[in-house]
Formats: structure tokens, C-alpha cells, sequence
């Protein structure tokens, strides 16, 4: 008879996307992800698979987090303060005493994408998905006269996503919080006419 798991799935998985998250999929090693999330070297294997298997899922939590995140912030309120804090949650913690890793998927597009279809296409979907979530955003921004650009809301949406791995680039090199925001208030400043 198997014994019973006697470990969190969730927080095993949490804790391994931190390690992936800091370290990149590549530096990361088993020793590490034993070590974030307490699990013996055959309860790793016996649950998640090997350590890809480990960053696919802990990549999917990340990912569903973010869409939840996302669709909670842009899809409520006042459109100009949601795209404005969808934006700023890029950089909330610059000042932080932790270094900022930047988005997941992003660093992912650089890291696996170039060389793995399926984080290719992870990737892939998280930027469509940004970009319809915007685009809704924006048209409904333009519907109500909030955003008075008379460019179409999926053209304004695709220059937005353009710039979202470069905010967050900048966040990560040490760009002060106001040189992020200056950049930020210049991209936004397209969504009016």
C-alpha cells in the first residue's frame, strides 16, 4: 500500500516558482528545489515528474495567478486608473529591499521560449491574453470618452504589450520609481488623442 502524501501541493509548487522565478530555469537545480520545498528527492519525482514537469506546473500557477490578477484589475472601475495600475504593478516593487525579477512569463520569452515550443506557446498566450484584456480596456475606455485616441483599441493595446517587457527591463536594471512612472505616463498618454 502507498503511503499517504503528506506534503502541500500547492506550496510545494509555490515555493519551487520562487526558486525559478529568482534563479531562471536553468540555474536552478534539484538540490534547490529540494531544499525551497522540503519534499525528498522521490516525492519530487513521484508527484511532479523531474524538475521540468516541477517548472510547467509552477510556471501554469504563476500564469493563472496573473491572468486572475489581470482580469480582476482591467475589468473594473474607472479604465484609465485600471490600465494605469495594471501598469504599476510592473514596478510596485522597485523599492523593495529584494531584487525585482520582473514578469515570468517575459523572463521566459528570453530564458526557454527561443529553444522550447511549450513555454514558446505559454509565452505566446500570455501576451494574446494581455493584449485582449487590453483591448477590451481600451474599447471600453473609448465607448465611454475616458480615452479619446480615435486609433483602433487592439492597435493601442498591441503598442502597450510592446512596451511591457520593456517597463519591465527597466525595472529590473534600477530605474528610479518616478523615471518608470515618467515612461509609463508617456506610454499612456498615446490612449488619448
Amino acid at each position: 500500500m502507498p503511503r499517504p502524501q503528506e506534503f502541500d501541493t500547492t506550496e510545494a509548487l509555490r515555493q519551487a516558482l520562487g526558486v525559478f522565478w529568482r534563479k531562471g530555469y536553468e540555474a536552478t537545480s534539484v538540490t534547490d528545489l529540494l531544499a525551497a520545498t522540503g519534499l525528498s528527492k522521490s516525492s519530487l519525482y513521484a508527484t511532479f515528474g523531474g524538475k521540468r514537469e516541477l517548472f510547467i506546473a509552477a510556471f501554469d500557477t504563476y500564469r493563472q495567478d496573473r491572468a486572475r490578477a489581470a482580469h480582476h484589475v482591467l475589468e473594473q472601475g474607472a479604465v484609465r486608473p485600471a490600465i494605469d495600475a495594471f501598469f504599476h504593478q510592473l514596478f510596485a516593487s522597485v523599492n523593495d529591499a529584494e531584487p525585482a525579477y520582473g514578469c515570468m512569463s517575459i523572463n521566459q520569452a528570453v530564458e526557454l521560449a527561443p529553444h522550447d515550443p511549450e513555454v514558446r506557446q505559454r509565452v505566446v498566450q500570455d501576451l494574446q491574453l494581455m493584449e485582449d484584456l487590453l483591448t477590451r480596456t481600451i474599447e471600453r475606455g473609448q465607448q465611454a470618452g475616458a480615452l479619446t485616441s480615435p486609433r483602433p483599441a487592439r492597435d493601442l493595446a498591441k503598442l502597450l504589450v510592446l512596451a511591457f517587457p520593456g517597463l519591465q527591463v527597466m525595472a529590473r536594471a534600477g530605474y528610479s520609481p518616478q523615471q518608470l512612472d515618467d515612461s509609463l505616463q508617456l506610454l499612456l498618454s498615446h490612449l488619448d488623442g
